[in-house]
């Protein structure tokens, strides 16, 4: 299965771009240094689910940057999307792969330690905790991990699935993205802190920064 890079996890959401297209937003992201995309759309109908993939996919073509589609392995499918990210209610992943193929990437929502004891044995890349911190991109009756809770279900992924990289998601922006890089996380998943902002590319880069430096204080991906 492939090596996924998510240092910058740039989360497409059309609820989150100040008015702006998604593809404009998703080309000025990869240029800032995002090295990979998910678009994440809840409300719309499949056609323009498929659509706007494709749309995505077609602003960053050449920039060899994956666009995952969230939840809906269908539209990954049609759209020719690189791979999905699901959470635990959705597809399940065995199912997932037998879909889309083993060139395919697929993500895996982590919120428990439970969730992470899950991943032993699943045919996926990466499995991505959270909410980290508080956000407003989305609704979790749960409290945030913080950092140490998300370093305890980081250590229990990495024990049920050595070698699968772990990202972080939710409220992380650059206040906080070394914090939780120093804590286990290979990479940070993102939405306001990069499409909430004026100059997305310019976010994207300071971001980037970030997480490079962090992970080579921290030596690396673990």
């Amino acid at each position: 299965m492939p090596h996924v890079d998510l240092r910058v996890y740039a989360i497409l959401d059309p609820k989150r771009t100040k008015g702006r297209p998604l593809p404009e937003l998703a080309r000025a992201a990869v240029d800032g240094g995002a090295t990979l995309l998910q678009y994440r759309d809840k409300d719309s109908e499949t056609r323009q689910l498929v659509e706007t993939a494709r749309a995505i996919r077609a602003a960053v073509a050449g920039a060899g940057v994956p666009l995952l589609i969230n939840d809906r392995v269908d539209v990954a499918l049609a759209a020719g999307a690189e791979g999905v990210h699901i959470g635990q209610s959705d597809m399940m992943v065995t199912d997932a792969r037998r879909l889309l193929g083993p060139e395919a990437i697929i993500g895996l929502t982590l919120k428990t330690e439970a969730d992470a004891r899950g991943m032993e044995g699943l045919p996926l890349d990466y499995g991505c905790i959270g909410g980290v911190f508080e956000t407003v991109s989305k609704i979790n009756p749960e409290l945030p991990l913080g950092t140490r809770g998300f370093a305890s279900v980081a250590a229990v992924a990495r024990a049920a699935a050595p070698g699968k990289a772990i990202g972080a998601i939710a409220g992380i922006d650059p206040t906080n993205a070394a914090a939780i890089i120093a804590a286990g996380a290979d990479g940070v998943a993102v939405i306001s802190a990069l499409f909430m902002q004026n100059d997305v590319a310019a976010a994207t880069a300071r971001l980037r920064a970030i997480v490079d430096e962090a992970l080579a204080a921290r030596g690396g991906l673990t």
